[in-house]
C-alpha cells in the first residue's frame, strides 16, 4: 500500500470516528482549550470557523482575552491572511465553504487553533484532504510575530506551523 493510500485509509477512519463523536456531542466542548489559552491572554489568536463535523472552537475564541482572527484564503498558492473576528461580526462564505469576516483589520497571530482529523504520536497533523491547507498553515510561521517573553528555542518548540520541514518525520508525512 502506498503512503497516499495509507493516508486516505486513515482519513476515512478518522472521519468516521469524528462523525460519530459529533453526533454524540452536546454543548460547549472547549473547556480544555480555554484552559490552555489562558496562558496566552493578550496574545493574538487565530481560530477557525468550523465546517461539517469539525469541533467548534468559537466559544473558546470568544472567551479569549486578546485579539482574535480567522484565516482567510487569498487565492491559489497564496499564504493565509488573518482577519479580526469577534462574536457577531459580519461573516461571508470563503472559498472552501468556511465563514470568514467580511471586513476588519488584518492581524498576525501568535497562537493558532488548527482544525484536523487526527494526529500521530509525533504530533503530525492529518488534515481532511490531501494538501488541503497544511502548506498554508506552515507558511504563516514566516509572518508570525516573535514573543518577547519566550526564548527563540522555546518559541521554535511551541510553533504549530513550521516554515521548514520537521526534523523528525511524522507517520503522515
Amino acid at each position: 500500500m502506498s503512503l497516499a493510500d495509507t493516508k486516505q485509509t486513515a482519513r476515512r477512519a478518522a472521519m468516521n470516528r469524528r462523525k460519530a463523536a459529533f453526533a454524540n456531542a452536546s454543548g460547549d466542548q472547549t473547556g480544555p482549550l480555554r484552559t490552555v489559552l489562558r496562558a496566552y491572554a493578550g496574545r493574538t489568536l487565530s481560530g477557525y470557523a468550523p465546517i461539517r463535523t469539525e469541533i467548534d472552537p468559537t466559544p473558546a475564541m470568544a472567551a479569549h482575552q486578546g485579539p482574535v482572527a480567522l484565516p482567510v484564503v487569498m487565492g491559489e498558492g497564496q499564504p493565509l491572511r488573518f482577519r479580526a473576528w469577534h462574536p457577531g461580526c459580519t461573516m461571508v462564505t470563503g472559498p472552501f465553504g468556511a465563514a470568514v469576516p467580511a471586513d476588519g483589520e488584518w492581524l498576525v497571530p501568535e497562537v493558532l487553533i488548527v482544525p484536523l482529523l487526527a494526529f500521530d504520536r509525533q504530533g503530525g497533523r492529518l488534515a481532511t484532504a490531501a494538501g488541503s491547507t497544511t502548506g498554508r498553515w506552515r507558511s504563516c510561521a514566516k509572518a508570525a510575530k516573535p514573543s518577547p517573553s519566550v526564548s527563540p528555542l522555546e518559541r521554535r518548540r511551541r510553533t504549530i506551523c513550521r516554515s521548514s520541514p520537521p526534523t523528525r518525520r511524522s507517520t503522515w508525512s
